[in-house]
């Protein structure tokens, strides 16, 4: 499909992240807007009354409920770097947090329809190929059926691919990206995008042209995006996703769950 015929298009946002006292976004705001949850299974944020309010709440409107797993960093939101865990004990960790979210779909008479990485594990799976092998075959040996959300280009599309997963080309609204096609680091300035209309005029450009230009210049190859990604803990993320919504459906998009 290429992407002049490519019209529906999916909304994720990253939901469930607050945590006992700790809010974290404006869940009860975003919602309404997306397609498909990311909700946070608890190793960076939420907790099990979090994700089960989330879910329930999703599932109301009838939007696709995901789990969103972390590295183990709950004190820096799963943005950090954890030095020394093995590819091997990363799987075991995704399959924890999947088995948490599934147990509570489960309990809600619903299923989840997908898996989407959290901060430094998304960004270590789209580099390191070993990571990107654990983590696929992870979500495959819980459920083949999952899809896995991932980058274009990223070692976590391949490794997804060739555990017989159905995987979700997006694309991050909300972040600049690097010369090698993966998100442009948080500590350097211009990583964190901020206003809506230029977001959504480069959303359109992309999907119209299959090509993603890094903070740099570069041209990157973004054919075939299905999803549209927002972080939910950002200030704008409210603003954000009502005007993708509406320059989206104005562009003649079809806004759906993914389902690849």
């Amino acid at each position: 499909m290429t992407p002049a015929t490519l019209r529906s298009i999916d909304l994720n946002c990253d939901v469930g992240e607050s945590f006992g006292a700790f809010t974290i976004g404006d869940d009860a705001a975003v919602l309404p807007l997306i397609t498909s949850a990311n909700i946070g299974c608890g190793f960076h944020g939420g907790d099990p009354l979090v994700m089960h309010d989330t879910m329930a709440t999703m599932l109301r409107q009838g939007g696709n409920i995901g789990a969103h797993p972390s590295v183990y960093d709950i004190w820096g939101f799963g943005r950090r770097v954890i030095e020394g865990e093995s590819p091997a004990d990363i799987g075991k960790a995704v399959i924890y947090q999947i088995g948490a979210a599934q147990g509570m779909a489960r309990a809600l008479g619903a299923r989840l329809a997908h898996v989407k990485l959290h901060g430094s594990l998304d960004s270590l799976a789209f580099a390191r190929d070993d990571v990107a092998q654990a983590v696929a075959e992870a979500v495959a040996r819980v459920d083949a059926d999952l899809m896995l959300y991932a980058m274009p280009g990223a070692a976590l599309e391949r490794a997804g691919r060739a555990a017989g997963l159905r995987v979700v080309r997006e694309l991050y609204a909300d972040r600049a990206y690097a010369d090698d096609g993966n998100l442009l680091s948080r500590k350097l300035p211009g990583a964190v995008l901020h206003d809506a209309e230029a977001v959504a005029d480069r959303v359109l450009q992309t999907l119209e042209t299959g090509v993603l230009t890094s903070i740099a210049g570069r041209s990157l190859g973004a054919e075939d995006i299905r999803s549209i990604a927002v972080h939910g803990d950002t200030a704008e993320a409210l603003a954000m996703l009502n005007c993708l919504r509406s320059r989206l459906q104005q562009a003649g998009y079809r806004i759906t769950p993914a389902c690849a």
